[in-house]
């Protein structure tokens, strides 16, 4: 019984050490910009999404780590994955529509857990195998269940790109080589910088 609760009380801690640290970047993303800057975000806004938006990661690179290809010309360019001192991982990338015409994102993309479903579109289905300790980690979820990865992404237009993002628990230090996974894409390798 006592391990049952050790876990438990984990699981909650992590979910909010999570959450104060989200709390905190958010608090300290604001600032007074100029119409500019507002024109800007208002633009990259992706239609219908009503959910989390990530800002522009410091360090990311142009070269994405990498490209996983999905249905009707969905393309999700994973551009960082970092371990953060919080004890997780921020994976970050561009999901894009290559195709000719608007494209619905699958539902299954948001896994098929009771608890995540019931929040809405996601990419809550995401998952990190780290194949040499033979553990697959899920997508954090907050203390309402809610996943902590970006939200509300219903129609991609054609051509359009949208900022995405997903948050793991931390595989052990010394893994640094991940399989990054969501369903109705191909799986890719991905390196864990930090």
């Amino acid at each position: 019984m006592s391990i049952r609760f050790t876990g438990r009380t984990r699981r909650v801690l992590v979910a909010l050490v999570v959450a104060a640290g989200l709390a905190v970047g958010a608090g300290g993303c604001g600032g007074g910009g100029g119409d500019d800057e507002r024109s800007e975000k208002s633009s990259s806004a992706p239609v219908g999404d009503d959910g989390s938006r990530p800002s522009t990661q410091e360090g990311q690179s142009d070269t994405p780590l990498a490209e996983l290809k999905g249905s009707d010309g969905l393309l999700l360019q994973i551009t960082s994955a970092t371990r953060d001192s919080g004890g997780f991982v921020t994976v970050n990338g561009n999901l894009k529509n290559d195709g000719a015409k608007s494209v619905m994102v699958p539902g299954a993309v948001r896994g098929d857990e009771t608890e995540v479903l019931q929040h809405g579109r996601s990419l809550g289905g995401a998952t990190m195998v780290d194949p040499k300790g033979r553990k697959r980690y899920y997508v954090l979820r907050d203390t309402d269940g809610r996943p902590l990865t970006t939200t509300g992404i219903s129609l991609i237009k054609a051509g359009e790109s949208l900022a995405v993002f997903m948050q793991f628990p931390a595989p052990p230090a010394d893994v640094t080589e991940v399989t990054f996974q969501l369903p109705t894409f191909a799986a890719a390798t991905i390196q864990i910088s930090g």
